[in-house]
């Protein structure tokens, strides 16, 4: 199977989460504090496939400076996108309650969570097609991370998504296009550096690690405070373990 291709599919698995849990979000009444454990679980999970799979790889290949530049410029990217994203009316798209604004309180704002919904998943996917430039097998703990933090935010943003009136037609095709985008994504990230030099692919890897972490903290743990309070660190610190073991199983 071509590279490109396996990448695509790849994506497209880890993709399908947020497709899962929206059908989980949609049809099922899903308690609120479950729903923020869940999204404090995969919080730690990314967190910790950042620092012991992107970061590592990024650092290991290009050095401190590519990895350092990298991480704050894809934050800063991911950090301007989301302020632009929010003043249209998706600050709140991952959040369960009734903080997302409906179309006849914000126009254009069901586009606007879309668009941001696309920003949030793009960085994760293309890591995928990165990790498989080595040659070899993809980082199964990157696509399992990304998995498993796909599931909280689809689910709890297709629960905002219905509460504030929007319908099945779009919470659907909202995320199965992203679904298909992250597969997309993955094959983007596998062709377009596939000749890269080893500094470029570790400054590129650092970059989607620094767009990941800014959307951790600012559209994942939002929600995951507000329903499980105290408790919040103690269930992240669950998932970063889970992630660890995973990392060093597999390694």
């Amino acid at each position: 199977m071509p590279q490109w291709l396996a990448a695509g599919g790849w994506g497209l698995v880890a993709g399908a989460a947020l497709v899962i849990g929206a059908a989980a979000g949609a049809f099922l009444r899903v308690p609120s504090r479950l729903n923020a454990a869940v999204m404090a679980f995969g919080s730690g999970v990314l967190i910790s496939a950042l620092a012991f799979e992107l970061m590592a790889e990024a650092y290991a290949k290009g050095g401190f400076a590519a990895s350092a530049a990298g991480l704050i410029g894809g934050a800063v990217v991911y950090t301007l996108a989301n302020v632009a994203l929010a003043a249209w009316g998706a600050r709140h798209r991952k959040r369960s309650g009734a903080q997302q604004p409906s179309e006849t309180q914000a126009s254009g704002s069901g586009l606007a969570i879309a668009v941001g919904s696309l920003l949030d998943g793009v960085p994760e996917s293309m890591v995928i097609g990165l990790s498989l430039l080595e040659g070899g097998g993809v980082s199964l703990v990157t696509v399992a991370a990304i998995f498993l933090s796909n599931l909280p935010e689809g689910l709890s943003s297709a629960t905002g998504m219905r509460r504030a009136g929007r319908s099945l037609g779009y919470v659907f095709g909202v995320w199965s296009a992203i679904a298909v985008a992250s597969g997309i994504a993955a094959i983007a990230g596998n062709v377009l550096f596939a000749h890269a030099g080893a500094g470029t692919v570790a400054a590129i890897t650092a970059v989607a690690a620094g767009a990941i972490l800014a959307m951790i903290a600012d559209t994942m743990l939002p929600e995951a405070v507000e329903g499980t309070g105290d408790y919040t660190g103690l269930i992240t610190v669950a998932g970063f373990l889970v992630s660890f073991v995973l990392s060093h199983v597999a390694g």
